[in-house]
């Protein structure tokens, strides 16, 4: 941070990182925002003032002789403008404003030793009311200016992008952090091929202790791009007298609540979609008004957006040409699967932003939900038509799952992380999004496996259906001895007849996605999707779940895969004969992309 007191300048250096590689240490502009001080200070408190400048000898100050950039968007949180021929900007000001900038597409704004985009400044001047976690310290009168420095990069102006996103790290404890460094984010260590466009994190970055947030910081030191952050329900200040200040310890640790990058022709827009301590509004779709009842008795949080960042919103957008892809992500989705029929999980507002983004190519990224949901433009389900009145998606909508997987639960495997299968029977990992222009593929890495492993094999058979039942009942009352499923890979004749079928969890399957099964080498056959998203309800229970993923969350914990958008069921001929058999499983995305796997099963005549 470079500080300017009286016109003297003081270069205050980033503390030594980590090296996660040799090319994007090169490569990373080190440094932080100026802030100006000056006796005078400001000019005029009512404004905010400063400049956009090409910081070329990245010291971090608006040097003499350093050109400012025009175009460049700045905001305080609610208008937007942009900066002149000399890279000023004015603003109006108020007490607990943020002041950001859009970095622009093929340049890099400066990052701090941990990774963290350094783009932004929180006006806050007597700091935050006491907060357990601190809050944003005083930040005293206005400064006389906030410049905000930016250097060229080839990595941002490139067509061709890939952007990660990281559903809910949600660490609740240092051991909790140390499963994410050994899973996703030792993976994000050995990849690179994101250093533009970063990865970002929607969300839940900590389990509610947000003393954990330098941990946090030294994970993400580790990644090799930039590494984004925007706000999730476990990331609050529940102390906090009112939502004006639920996220003070956020803001002053990580990041802006909502803003927005450019890099090569996409506009990643970043919000905040919670709402804490929440009230109904006139707007809010029914149950809301139930569920936040008592905001001061009996706080709750809902998937809201505040007047000041629609506003913003509006503004920004009005800012970004027609013919760019727009990502916007928040934590808590739009609309989702997994909870298509709460009004709480999903956000209010949903259609006023379908609006505002009518007729862009855009896409839209959650976390929340701990699921992995791909889904694609006019896919529909029954709640969203029933809270919202929105039938078929304007354009794809991607729950991104959660590298936290089903909040660190399971068995701890030798790579030293749980395996944390998820609600939706999906492994643990991370979207990304492979942007080529305004086009883009979305593709899922499951921690610790290559973009291969794309699939879970599974045998769903009228055994497996009554362990089911059983187990689930005698986990809620352990009485006696456990029911064993034993040989889940082996039907019997019963079960051929009752209805078998192998099931394939393809964790990024979508619409428009195929299922082919060969058995023992003969013509391949399509399997069926258990979930058609045409607007029916959600379908539940042991005969759309996941066996595999279901016989390892009732016995070692975890939520119940019971339900899913991404399963095909193969019926299993009743005429098999007894003995071993094979099936090839080759799995289709709707960009062509093939994914072959293969499960060994046995047909006995009885148990």
């Amino acid at each position: 941070m470079a500080v300017v007191i009286a016109g003297t300048v003081t270069t205050v250096p980033p503390s030594a990182s980590a090296a996660p590689s040799e090319s994007w240490d090169d490569t990373a502009y080190r440094g932080g925002i100026e802030v100006v001080r000056t006796p005078e200070g400001a000019a005029d408190d009512s404004v905010v003032t400063g400049r956009v400048f090409v910081d070329a000898d990245r010291n971090s100050a608006d040097d003499r002789g350093e050109a400012g950039l025009a175009g460049v968007v700045v905001t305080n949180g609610r208008e937007v403008v942009r900066t002149d021929d000399q890279g000023r900007y004015s603003l109006p000001a108020f007490d607990n404003m943020t002041v950001s900038i859009t970095q622009p597409s093929g340049y890099q704004v400066p990052l701090d030793e941990y990774n963290i985009p350094q783009f932004h400044y929180n006006h806050l001047p007597e700091g935050s009311p006491e907060l357990r976690y601190g809050g944003i310290e005083p930040t005293g009168p206005l400064p006389s200016a906030i410049n905000f420095p930016i250097v060229e990069s080839d990595e941002t102006s490139a067509a061709e992008q890939s952007c990660v996103i990281a559903g809910d790290l949600q660490t609740y404890t240092e051991q909790e952090v140390e499963y994410a460094r050994a899973g996703a984010i030792k993976d994000l260590s050995e990849r690179h091929d994101y250093a533009g466009c970063g990865t970002l994190f929607v969300g839940d970055v900590v389990g509610d202790d947000l003393s954990l947030y330098p941990d946090i910081k030294d994970l993400v030191s580790e990644t090799n791009g930039p590494a984004r952050f925007l706000p999730g329900n476990h990331d609050l200040d529940f102390d906090a007298p009112s939502a004006e200040h639920s996220f003070d310890t956020f803001r002053a640790q990580l990041a802006p609540e909502y803003y927005s990058f450019d890099v090569g022709d996409v506009h990643v827009i970043a919000l905040n979609t919670v709402d804490y301590p929440c009230t109904a509004a006139e707007d809010s779709p029914e149950g809301i008004e139930e569920h936040c009842a008592d905001p001061e008795g009996s706080p709750s949080y809902n998937g809201r957006m505040d007047d000041d960042q629609l506003t913003w919103l509006q503004h920004d957008l009005d800012n970004v040409d027609r013919d760019k892809l727009v990502v916007v992500a928040g934590h808590i989705g739009l609309l989702n699967y997994a909870d298509e029929s709460s009004p709480v999980h999903q956000v209010d507002q949903v259609d006023r932003v379908h609006q505002l983004l009518r007729d862009r190519r855009a896409v839209a990224l959650s976390g929340h939900s701990h699921s992995i949901e791909n889904l694609k433009t006019g896919d529909d389900v029954a709640g969203w038509r029933e809270l919202f009145g929105v039938e078929g998606l304007p354009f794809p909508h991607i729950t991104a799952g959660a590298i936290s997987g089903d909040w660190y639960s399971g068995e701890v495997g030798e790579d030293g992380y749980p395996t944390a299968i998820g609600r939706d029977g999906g492994r643990p990992g991370v979207v990304t999004l492979d942007i080529d222009g305004n086009e883009f593929q979305e593709r899922y890495t499951v921690t610790g496996e290559s973009d291969d492993v794309q699939t879970q094999l599974g045998i769903n058979s009228p055994t497996y259906r009554e362990w089911f039942d059983e187990r689930r009942e005698w986990n809620g009352n352990p009485v006696g001895e456990a029911p064993e499923l034993d040989e889940p890979l082996v039907v019997d004749r019963s079960d051929l007849a009752g209805g078998s079928w192998l099931t394939t969890n393809f964790f990024f399957g979508s619409t428009g996605s195929t299922v082919e099964v060969s058995v023992d080498g003969g013509p391949a056959e399509e399997a069926t999707r258990t979930q058609q998203m045409e607007g029916e309800a959600v379908n539940v229970g042991a005969e759309y779940s996941d066996p595999y993923a279901v016989s390892q969350q009732l016995v070692h914990g975890g939520t119940l895969g019971d339900r899913t958008m991404h399963l095909w069921r193969f019926d299993l001929p009743r005429n098999l004969r007894t003995g071993q058999h094979t099936a090839e499983v080759t799995a289709t995305d709707s960009y062509g992309r093939e994914f072959t796997d293969v499960l060994e099963f046995e047909v006995v005549g009885r148990r």
